[in-house]
């Protein structure tokens, strides 16, 4: 894509203006394109593995390894402006920081949500405007709202008086949002038990940033990390128009609020959507500025990971005379499986390379099935909790040396991944785009 001759900022602002149809010309053909990406998955897949011999291979030649196609991220985007129009992104960096994730939407205009001083310095290196950045953390190291200031990262969120002494004392020009509480008893990764403040404190809050002369310009809310209930939305939006009245009795210009994430990709996101946006529309003018921060709903399903089988083990009950193994992999849970213990995911083994064969999206794993082999799977770590799955079934006999795949890993897996045991917390990733808008932007 050529270089465009407006500042950063301007572009930002013009993606959101024209992106309809700039998609209209770059991506017509979006939703045809998941059973390409089918296709390109497996050969990328196929070409890796085919090409490792375990016997002469150098060390880690034969680590595990991601297929991302940036073309899904590409149609969950498209899919997000269909059904939440109103609402800008600011993608969740701390969901998947992976850098062609990043510059595909930052080629689509979206904004993003940065909780550290790292993730703030990764989106700035991208040339990304410091404008199109919330500094989304309620309870901030000083030195990083030190960094921030000094690059013009504006927007943050707080939630406590510690937080507004502590940006008056060091930044009193951000745009702040009050961060309230909000109900995510339906949501896999709760969050108020940490972040937010309750309507009772709220008043207090907004009085103590007008003495201090801070700018407090939104409201910010979440429902938690993989949201199920849309009457969670709901509640917290009308929560937020509270909050907002309160600050307009006190002076404030509030103009943007922050619905947070807590999205799933899943057939969930439409219904969900729609609640939102009534409800959006139901208690803020259009001229109030929405933005949300997606990550989950961006990576899950773009991102499939494949693992070397390094061990088995036999086990036999003699007294119910049955035969199971035990199959050992190069990841586990200190690792890109992470996202079983930390994210409470649940992903489904898949024979990837049995012997010669290669059988990506031949069969699907079974469960309780007579005619199956029993198979439990663990992670290569000296801990006994480092279990991927204690029991799932194969119709294929799998040895020492084969492969298996698990899709709908790009949410919370490498980004939390550790050393720990010595094991490598970095893993390739062999990129793959299904949609002919996304090459277009990316210059594939």
């Amino acid at each position: 894509m050529a270089p465009s001759a407006l500042t950063p900022t301007e572009e930002y602002h013009l993606s959101y203006k024209d992106l309809q149809s700039i998609d209209s010309n770059l991506g017509t053909t979006a939703y045809h394109g998941a059973g390409k990406a089918k296709e390109l998955i497996g050969d990328a897949l196929k070409s890796r593995v085919e090409a490792i011999d375990q016997d002469t291979c150098g060390v880690g030649e034969e680590d595990a390894f991601f297929v991302g196609d940036l073309g899904e991220v590409y149609r969950q985007h498209l899919r997000w402006k269909k059904n939440l129009g109103r609402v800008k992104p600011h993608y969740a960096v701390k969901c998947n920081p992976d850098p062609q994730v990043l510059r595909l939407l930052s080629e689509l205009g979206t904004g993003f949500d940065c909780a550290s001083k790292t993730e703030i310095e990764q989106v700035l290196k991208m040339g990304i405007d410091p404008s199109r950045i919330i500094y989304a953390q309620p309870c901030k190291t000083k030195s990083y709202v030190r960094y921030a200031a000094q690059a013009g990262v504006k927007q943050m969120t707080f939630d406590n008086a510690d937080e507004l002494y502590k940006t008056k004392q060091l930044f009193p020009d951000a745009e702040l949002f009050l961060r309230i509480l909000t109900d995510d008893s339906a949501s896999l990764c709760r969050l108020s038990q940490k972040f937010g403040a309750s309507l009772d404190t709220t008043a207090e809050l907004l009085e103590l940033a007008k003495t201090l002369e801070l700018n407090v310009v939104g409201v910010a809310f979440h429902v938690g990390s993989g949201a199920s209930d849309p009457k969670a939305f709901v509640k917290a939006v009308q929560d937020a128009r509270f909050v907002f009245d309160q600050a307009a009795d006190l002076g404030f210009n509030m103009h943007t609020l922050d619905v947070g994430g807590g999205f799933t990709g899943d057939q969930s996101f439409e219904p969900m959507a729609a609640v939102l946006s009534a409800s959006l529309d139901a208690y803020f003018p259009p001229q109030v500025r929405i933005i949300g921060e997606p990550g989950r709903y961006y990576v899950a399903t773009a991102f499939t990971i494949a693992c070397h089988v390094i061990a088995r083990r036999t086990v036999a009950d003699a007294t119910l005379g049955t035969t199971s193994y035990m199959l050992y992999l190069n990841d586990g849970v200190y690792g890109n499986f992470s996202s079983i213990i930390f994210d409470h995911q649940h992903p489904v083994p898949r024979v990837l390379k049995c012997g010669d064969d290669v059988l990506y999206d031949t069969g699907r794993s079974g469960y309780d099935t007579p005619s199956m082999i029993e198979y439990s799977i663990w992670g290569p770590t000296c801990d006994g909790i480092d279990v991927i799955s204690s029991s799932c079934a194969f119709p294929e006999t799998v040895n020492c040396g084969d492969w298996l795949y698990f899709e709908d890993m790009g949410a919370y897996t490498k980004c939390s991944a550790t050393r720990f045991n010595g094991f490598s917390d970095t893993h390739d990733v062999v990129y793959v785009c299904s949609e002919p808008g996304a090459s277009a932007l990316l210059g594939l």
